[in-house]
């Protein structure tokens, strides 16, 4: 007698079992509801096992919905601010947007994959965002970055320290932007520069407001993907942009 109730009769005698609703129940009717809500469990633990999977379905949803409003209205500063990296075609059809730290672990297991994303799809336009959440040295090698930028040198030195497990210092960042063809006082002075701190805050503040909550986080249309992805489901949410 207890299964035909079915998943949405036991969920919703457990609800009003656990709410308020439960007031207008006598302790002994309150019992009973209880009752049956355990035997259905132990009786059929799928119940419960297809409850949480509906739960998480519906969680997912509801982030993806905020996700897709998210970036919608923060379009312009996403995808079309003059002052980030980009890479890939410059008037791709489709933009690809990766926040990332560079010690980040996961964001560096994202190098290759984003390069081979870019070298499959000439119509992919690849925008990266600055956002150092892991400490002082992220700070430094993401302020090192945006410095080796007004040299043309960020691909550069973005490799060269993605590929380091050294700390970085400002003499050892220095040191690797002349090895690789840059002018070390001109990183020095950009390295300080105020305005390129200022540049990471404005990430971070784009960040927030699309409820990123870890890196690396890539948004392919109004889609965000959190964390480490394969290059297939890349080019399959590029696709779905493309097919939309």
């Amino acid at each position: 007698m207890v299964r035909q109730w079915g998943m949405a009769g036991i969920l919703a005698l457990a609800g009003l079992a656990g709410t308020a609703h439960a007031a207008a129940l006598s302790p002994d009717q309150r019992a009973e509801v209880v009752q049956i809500v355990r035997q259905a469990l132990k009786d059929d633990p799928s119940i419960l096992r297809d409850a949480l999977a509906a739960m998480s379905s519906e969680d997912s949803a509801r982030k993806d919905e905020a996700a897709a409003s998210a970036i919608a209205a923060q379009q312009t500063a996403l995808v079309s601010s003059p002052a980030d990296q980009v890479v890939g075609n410059p008037e791709g059809s489709v933009t690809v947007v990766e926040f990332y730290d560079p010690r980040c672990p996961y964001c560096r297991q994202m190098l290759p994959i984003m390069a081979a994303l870019v070298k499959a799809d000439p119509q992919v336009r690849l925008v990266f965002k600055d956002i150092p959440i892991l400490g002082p040295a992220s700070v430094l090698e993401s302020r090192a970055l945006l410095a080796a930028q007004r040299q043309g040198g960020y691909m550069r030195l973005q490799d060269a320290i993605m590929h380091s497990s050294a700390t970085p210092t400002p003499a050892s960042l220095r040191a690797e932007a002349e090895r690789l063809g840059m002018n070390g006082a001109q990183f020095d002075r950009d390295l300080a520069d105020p305005a390129i701190q200022a540049r990471l805050e404005e990430n971070l503040r784009l960040a927030a407001a699309l409820h990123v909550e870890g890196t690396p986080a890539i948004v392919v249309g109004k889609r965000m993907l959190p964390g480490a992805v394969e290059l297939a489901e890349l080019q399959d949410a590029v696709g779905a942009v493309r097919a939309r």
